[in-house]
Formats: C-alpha cells, sequence, structure tokens
C-alpha cells in the first residue's frame, strides 16, 4: 500500500478541560481525545480523504489501546504503531483560556523519555516510507535515541534526488524548548535532515531555531538556500507566507472566534499536504489550509476537531476567499 501522507512521532492521550476560562487548578471535568502532532497531521489529511498512516509508539496499557481506536475511528492506518513495554502511554493537559489566547500544556509521561522517542531505525518500514507521497515528521522526534537515529534513518531512505513528480517530504519546525537542552542542540539535529527535506513550515520563532534569527523573508531564504523548495514561515496574526525560487505568496488570516488555539498547526499541516497532493496553486494551498486551522481554532479538541474539506470551502466561501475548483482528487 502506498500512502498519500505517512507522519512519524509523537502520540499521546489530550486530557482538555470542559472547564473553560480557568487554570488547570480549578478545572473540574476533563474529556480525553488523540493527540501528539503528527498523528493528528495524519487524522487532518485522512479527513480530506488522503491514505494515511503514522510511525509511533505507545505504552503497553489501556490508553494505548484507546490510541489504537481512535486511529482506526479517523481512518489513519496503525500498522506502524506498536507499545514499548515499561512505559506509559504519555498523556497531555491543558489549560485553555481563550480571553487571554493562553493555552498552557502540561507533559505527563515524556520524562526521562516516551514510547514515540523509543522508534528504532531497525524497525521502520523503508520502503513504506520511500513510497509515500508525502513523508512528514517533526524536530521533536530528534530530540532524543534512539527517536533522532530512526528519523535520520527514514530521510536518508527517501533522498531528494530519489523523489518522484508529486512526491515531499516536509519538516515541521516544532521546537518545543522542554525537549531540549538548548536551541544550539535543536539547530544541529535540523541541519543533520534538512539535505533530504522538500518542504519547511514553522512559525518565526521555530524558523529561528532551524535557520537563525532574522525577518520571515530571510529565513525563508536560509531554508531555499539549504535546498528546501517550499519554506512556510507562519506570521501569525498577519498570516502565512510560503515562498519557493521563484514565487512569494501570503495568506492572510481566516478571522474566527478562537476557543483554543492548540491544534490549529496540526488542521493546517493536514490540510496543506491535501493541497500539494491536489496540484493546486500554492496560494489556494495555502488559503485552504489557513481556513482549516482557523476551523480547529474555533473548536474544544485537536483530532476531533478537524475539519472536512466541506467545512473548509464554506468557510473560505464565507470569507470570500477563492475556493479550490476540485476539493479532492
Amino acid at each position: 500500500m502506498t500512502y498519500d501522507v505517512l507522519t512519524m512521532g509523537r502520540i499521546s492521550v489530550d486530557i482538555y478541560p470542559n472547564d473553560i476560562g480557568v487554570g488547570i487548578a480549578d478545572v473540574t471535568s476533563f474529556g480525553k481525545y488523540l493527540g501528539g502532532s503528527p498523528s493528528n497531521v495524519a487524522v487532518a489529511a485522512s479527513r480530506h480523504g488522503r491514505r494515511t498512516a503514522v510511525v509511533t509508539r505507545t505504552g503497553d496499557d489501556p490508553f494505548g489501546e484507546y490510541l489504537h481506536r481512535e486511529l482506526a475511528k479517523f481512518g489513519v492506518d496503525d500498522r506502524f504503531v506498536t507499545p514499548v513495554v515499561g512505559l506509559q502511554t504519555p498523556a497531555t493537559f491543558c489549560a485553555i483560556m481563550p480571553e487571554t489566547h493562553e493555552f498552557p500544556l502540561y507533559f505527563y509521561g515524556r520524562f526521562p523519555t516516551a514510547p514515540d522517542l523509543q522508534i528504532k531505525a531497525e524497525e521502520l518500514d523503508v520502503e513504506a516510507i520511500r513510497a509515500a507521497r508525502i513523508f512528514w515528521s517533526t524536530v521533536t522526534g530528534l530530540c532524543q535515541e534512539p527517536s533522532r537515529s530512526a528519523h535520520i534513518a527514514a530521510h536518508e531512505a527517501r533522498p531528494r534526488a530519489g523523489l518522484t513528480d508529486g512526491q515531499f517530504t516536509v519538516l515541521d519546525l516544532d521546537y518545543r524548548p522542554m525537549f531540549w537542552d538548548s536551541e544550539d542542540a535543536a539547530r544541529e539535529q535540523v541541519a543533520n535532515v534538512l539535505p533530504h527535506v522538500t518542504v519547511a513550515i514553522g512559525n518565526e520563532e521555530e524558523c529561528a531555531v532551524a535557520v537563525g534569527h532574522g525577518t520571515p523573508d530571510e529565513q525563508a531564504d536560509r531554508l531555499l538556500a539549504a535546498g528546501v523548495e517550499i519554506a512556510v514561515v507562519k506570521l501569525g496574526p498577519e498570516g502565512v507566507m510560503a515562498k519557493t525560487r521563484t514565487e512569494r505568496v501570503v495568506s492572510a488570516p481566516v478571522p474566527v472566534e478562537t476557543l483554543n488555539g492548540l491544534g490549529a498547526g496540526d488542521s493546517f499541516g493536514g490540510a496543506f499536504c491535501h493541497g500539494l497532493l491536489s496540484g493546486w496553486p500554492l496560494a489556494q494551498v495555502l488559503d485552504y489550509a489557513n481556513a482549516a486551522g482557523a476551523i480547529v481554532a474555533s473548536r474544544l479538541s485537536c483530532a476531533d476537531a478537524m475539519p472536512t474539506p466541506a467545512e473548509v470551502t464554506s468557510l473560505l466561501a464565507e470569507r470570500g476567499r477563492l475556493v479550490p475548483e476540485a476539493v479532492a482528487q
């Protein structure tokens, strides 16, 4: 089986409060959801009709069983998801305070390590990784061994020169300081995989960790100089920019009333993959992904909140944005 989108890295149980607008100490009840950025991206792409899978690890426990059920519910192939004996499935708590745009995260079961950081290079299905139309990984997967070597092996299995038309290798520059000794350590590891990457996505702070501080255009130019074909820099309230060697496009924000901003980037990622695979012009890919991210920002959860193509195109039309002629291929 050839996957449209094959992601690799973090998975967890998201424990999100039902009480909105209060700190975690004052929350009285919670709901649980599938979480973890690469896993959420696979779910998001699946919602757009793409054949997806995730390479990750859980604990050998009931939370791990729950995540398998959720992946199946969302149409994500879980054949590359296996348990690690002796480790617990991680849980991620958050508080949701939309009035101040604060969504603090509290990671449990990740220190000193987590199951998804125990992926080993020799366990990888290299053929599936090589054949995937999009292979998506994150900087967090590079933060410790053996996950680091596994991610490098996955990237080495699909060198840029070996990719066919319509294949992309995406690196999400999701720098999370609690998982690293320093920004320099993260930058060193990013440099090891950038030679294999064709699309890099991050906000200005994440791009600074990857390629140094500067304006968004300077950061995008450095990513392009490293061989990336599409550099995507998220501009916060100014929208998102994408740059190639011949094109620069900016998508303005799609305004919504934000409830929980934590899953927007993953929704953006899954929709971005869908647009790339559909062959849309880059400006349309950005607008579509921007709208998909906005929808999730207006909802409580992450994976469960991922929109369908009809929901995305409806929001685009409502906001007077150009709707892609073909929603799916």
